[in-house]
């Protein structure tokens, strides 16, 4: 069972990491991995073996910091920067704002840490035994220097003004953390990046960035939009709330920032606070939010509603669960070709947040943890909101996802085993002892045989597995088919087997 949590956290997706710090440790292994697979180096192939090693006993330990530290290590060698003092102390160092969504009228506190122990050196080509001696030599200060938002991750945005100069600055920044607060008067309504860089005598040692949101009025809109939902029908609270509890999130580093559109969401939520009811009747493709009470968080979810829906008519429902890294949106994306599907053959489809982008859906990381728990259950909270809110032919449910969304497929068929009328999991993975307990609902399987992010081996040893118990399998091995490309070329295919399967009474 261990080593199955470990492919678990190994196991990675199709959506890349935004710009943003902390990435969780599951989004860095999906980097290093990928960087992993394309090094040609034997020498550097040679240093993976032990970084893996690390790798699996800090997991193992639960010593994220020190899983961070080893994976930064992997990924600059990958990328062929190298590994020494300097690279660490960077790798060290995150950037953190109090709010990261700014009203002009009051003033922003920046603070910078690091995420794992490491000293700073004291020159760029410092060996770390010289530290304790020259140290004293060259103090430490940090430059608070405000960016456009980076383009790509980790690589700054271009440099629009220096915020200010930071004197006497920790050697131990987790005893010690910087914090400085500054006055945004003066910038204009934007989107930046925050980004605080140490430097001493020698230039530049490392720095960190994080997202900044700056409009005018915001404070204002808030309280209205709090206002509001406490007027409001019970069933939009959490619509009209979401922004507000998305903006928390994100200023306290719960949640990256990502695809979040603070302005088209604050909009979306005036328009519902505006129009009471707006979802009566509605078709098409739109977002829905409730509060997950054990997480004490508002958790959205993306609904589609087919034009020919009528309430006097039980309609198939497809629950479709997204890939590390991703969130509700990523399976209506249109390269899956999903909602057109839907609207062509009646179908209603609920596509989860999954509590975060990594949550696993109970599966990854174990049922136990927290945000396993609370991934698997905002799962089916959003099952039972669609059962309640819509006529669902309950013998037309079915489940699917893509790479750690068909990981979760898995698991929850294993929880789940009455409720599917079909399991369609894509490029994923799961424990072939489980197959026992759902070898009565039929699945469609679909990998890629040069998939270098989720290996075909584990499809294959569940389609194994389920074949075993004479299960109904149709399974798909695509010659050449890489992780992602695999999935819009057989979305067909599975709605076609999900119209031909009831679930067995």
């Amino acid at each position: 069972m261990k080593r199955f949590i470990v492919l678990l956290l190994l196991a990675i997706t199709t959506t890349p990491l935004m710009a943003e710090a902390p990435p969780s440790v599951a989004m860095l292994n999906l980097f290093y991995n990928g960087m992993k697979a394309r090094v040609t180096d034997d020498t550097i192939k040679a240093q993976f073996k032990d970084i893996d090693a690390a790798l699996r006993d800090a997991f193992m330990s639960g010593r994220n910091g020190e899983v961070r530290r080893h994976l930064s290590k992997g990924m600059s060698l990958a990328i062929g920067r190298g590994w020494g003092h300097k690279q660490e102390y960077e790798a060290s160092l995150i950037a953190r704002t109090d709010n990261a969504f700014a009203d002009p009228t009051l003033p922003v506190t920046i603070r910078l840490s690091q995420l794992f122990p490491v000293k700073a050196p004291v020159a760029n080509d410092a060996p770390q035994t010289m530290l304790t001696a020259q140290f004293e030599d060259a103090p430490l200060r940090a430059r608070v220097v405000l960016h456009e938002p980076p383009q790509r991750f980790n690589q700054p945005g271009k440099k629009l003004q220096e915020i200010a100069d930071v004197p006497g600055l920790s050697s131990d920044l987790i005893e010690s953390p910087m914090a400085y607060q500054f006055d945004v008067t003066d910038i204009e309504d934007g989107n930046y990046q925050i980004r605080v860089e140490v430097y001493n005598e020698n230039g530049t040692i490392g720095s960190s960035g994080t997202p900044l949101f700056v409009r005018a009025g915001l404070n204002k809109r808030i309280t209205a939009l709090r206002a509001a939902a406490k007027e409001a029908d019970e069933s939009v609270q959490a619509d009209i709330l979401y922004p507000l509890d998305m903006m928390r999130k994100i200023s306290h580093d719960i949640m990256a920032a990502g695809r979040f559109d603070v302005d088209a969401e604050i909009a979306a939520a005036e328009y519902i606070a505006v129009t009471k009811k707006p979802f009566k009747n509605k078709t098409g493709d739109f977002e829905r939010h409730y509060y997950l009470e054990d997480a004490g968080e508002i958790m959205p979810y993306r609904v589609y509603v087919p034009a020919s829906y009528k309430k006097g008519k039980r309609h198939p429902l497809i629950i479709a669960l997204h890939g590390l890294g991703g969130n509700e949106d990523s399976m209506f994306a249109r390269r899956y070709g999903m909602t057109a599907l839907s609207e062509e053959r009646g179908y209603i489809m609920a596509a989860p947040m999954g509590y975060r982008e990594d949550g696993g859906y109970g599966a990854m990381g174990g049922r136990n943890t927290h945000r396993g728990e609370m991934s698997e259950q905002d799962v089916m909270n959003v099952l039972a909101r669609m059962r309640d809110q819509y006529n669902i032919d309950e013998d037309r449910i079915y489940l699917m996802g893509h790479s750690m969304g068909a990981i979760g497929t898995w698991s929850l068929a294993a929880q789940y085993p009455d409720i599917w009328a079909a399991l369609g999991p894509i490029a994923g993975l799961g424990d072939p002892a489980t197959t026992q307990v759902f070898k009565h609902i039929p699945q469609i399987v679909v990998h890629g045989d040069a998939d270098n992010t989720v290996p075909v081996g584990g499809s294959r040893a569940m389609v194994e597995a389920l074949k075993l118990h004479e299960a109904t399998v149709t399974y798909i091995e695509v010659p050449g088919g890489g992780h992602t490309n695999i999935a819009p070329m057989n979305m067909s295919k599975i709605f076609d087997f999900f119209d031909e399967h009831r679930r067995e009474s």
